[in-house]
């Protein structure tokens, strides 16, 4: 048997509450994805300049990193579960307010409370799964977390169009008086009641029970998740020796180090955050069908390549599920950077041979095929690796006593990378053409590879208690 250690109903179980967990995540590729089929709707409906206009959409993205990083300390002190029914309640109460918006500000302000609810998701959903899920399945079941960002994206894409199909034009009148644009929001209001009854009815995570005191509750839980082979009562016993450890070592509690005031691991996981987003995925995500326009392909031909890359997304996602316990986080992540360096390399080749910047930006011939052909195998490289293990890791790579607080700021950081990145690709195009944005891209991917075999060390079937000594041992060796 391949995963003796959750057979049968334990690894259904186990499976279950991270399924549930990942709710979380759902809601954060839908509300965070959910604005494009409406911002030019809202651009015309509040007579909004092109930089305002930029701002609305990318201001969520700085509620992220508020909520990741506030998301990863309030864990600490409430519980992962209470912190979820917290995002739920920001995902809800953002999306009736922004649908019901009346002008430009308003509708960032509500904004930026649903980012603090994406936020709070980027963090709870891996630290709780990673605590959750035994080690043998533990990277299959903390790639849920992408895999179901994968599905909210596509969800919101696919709604945004039905809703903008029905009633004509998102700026029309849909239902209620209401147009279809702020029907787009009101409709996440519906994921996030489910998540906010799901995080309501899942149990607490056992680390944070035996560090509350609650030690019979996290003998339970463990019962439910962990196979006949593995005593629960083992298993709480560990976690209680690492948290006296902890105690005992109480001034090395926080995230302070010596490199540059915070732990070498600590930069190791802000960094993962950062090159994931610095290769430029969502650039493909949040302006796809305006540069496939630019281009030359028509709107229509536009939209269904923008699909086609959603969908080619959440299908990669499931090769990486299927194969990161298997391979491990290390050789995938490399063979990820190196696929992406050579097809954004490939894209930077491609638009060399287009003609003027910005929306004068034309691509013909060949050349506009072999950049839609190495923007999807870029998504292939970065869905299949770099998408989905970079949470694996962020939940399980740093020792308990940090866990949350450290994922906290990582996530933190990779918010405002992908705010710097969206915040700077229309400006970039508009001057430089797409080459310079994409050999900027293809360099960090580079950049990527060089860190990950240097930095970064394998939690392939290492239990959670076990990773402080995995640092020391990956440190010592240089």
């Amino acid at each position: 048997m391949s995963d003796a250690g959750a057979p049968g109903r334990y690894r259904g179980r186990a499976v279950g509450l991270a399924v549930a967990a990942a709710v979380g995540g759902f809601l954060f590729g839908f509300d965070s994805s959910v604005i494009n089929g409406a911002v030019q709707a809202v651009q015309g409906q509040f007579a909004l300049s092109g930089v305002v206009t930029g701002l609305v959409v990318a201001v969520a993205l700085l509620g992220s990193a508020v909520g990741a990083w506030v998301g990863g300390h309030l864990s600490d002190r409430w519980g992962r579960t209470r912190v979820m029914v917290l995002g739920a309640v920001l995902f809800f109460v953002s999306s009736i307010l922004s649908g019901l918006a009346f002008s430009a500000w308003d509708l960032a302000l509500w904004r930026v409370m649903a980012g603090v609810g994406i936020g709070i998701a980027s963090v709870i959903a891996p630290a709780y799964i990673a605590e959750i899920a035994p080690a043998a399945i533990r990277g299959r079941l903390g790639s849920l977390q992408q895999l179901a960002i994968t599905l909210g994206i596509f969800a919101a894409l696919l709604s945004d169009q039905l809703l903008a199909v029905t009633a004509g034009g998102a700026a029309e009148t849909l239902w209620l008086g209401l147009e279809a644009w702020r029907w787009m929001f009101l409709v996440c209001a519906v994921p996030a009641v489910v998540y906010g009854v799901l995080a309501l009815r899942i149990p607490e995570s056992p680390r944070y029970l035996v560090a509350t005191g609650r030690r019979d509750e996290a003998v339970d839980v463990l019962r439910d998740v962990l196979g006949p082979d593995e005593d629960p009562e083992a298993r709480v016993q560990q976690i209680e020796r690492t948290i006296r450890q902890d105690e005992q070592v109480a001034q090395q509690a926080s995230l302070r180090g010596p490199v540059l005031g915070l732990l070498p691991v600590v930069w190791v996981g802000i960094l993962l955050s950062v090159f994931q987003q610095f290769v430029g995925i969502n650039v493909i995500f949040y302006y796809s069908t305006t540069l496939w326009q630019a281009v030359g392909f028509a709107e229509e031909q536009s939209f269904t390549f923008s699909t086609i890359t959603a969908v080619t997304n959440v299908v990669v996602t499931l090769v990486a599920i299927a194969l990161v316990d298997r391979v491990g986080r290390r050789p995938m992540l490399l063979a990820g950077s190196a696929g992406m360096t050579v097809a954004l390399g490939t894209m930077a080749l491609a638009f060399t041979q287009s003609t003027g910047t910005g929306e004068e930006l034309t691509l013909g011939g060949a050349w506009g095929v072999v950049a839609l052909v190495a923007a999807n195998a870029f998504v292939v490289f970065f869905g299949a690796t770099w998408g989905p293990l970079v949470w694996v890791l962020l939940g399980e790579m740093f020792p308990n006593r940090i866990r949350a607080a450290a994922l906290g700021v990582a996530a933190s950081a990779q918010w405002v990378a992908n705010f710097l990145i969206t915040l700077s690709f229309p400006e970039m195009l508009a001057r430089f053409g797409a080459t310079a944005p994409y050999l900027m891209y293809a360099a960090f991917a580079a950049l990527s590879f060089v860190f990950v075999l240097t930095k970064v060390p394998e939690t392939k079937g290492v239990e959670l208690e076990d990773m402080e000594g995995l640092q020391v041992h990956r440190r010592g060796r240089g």
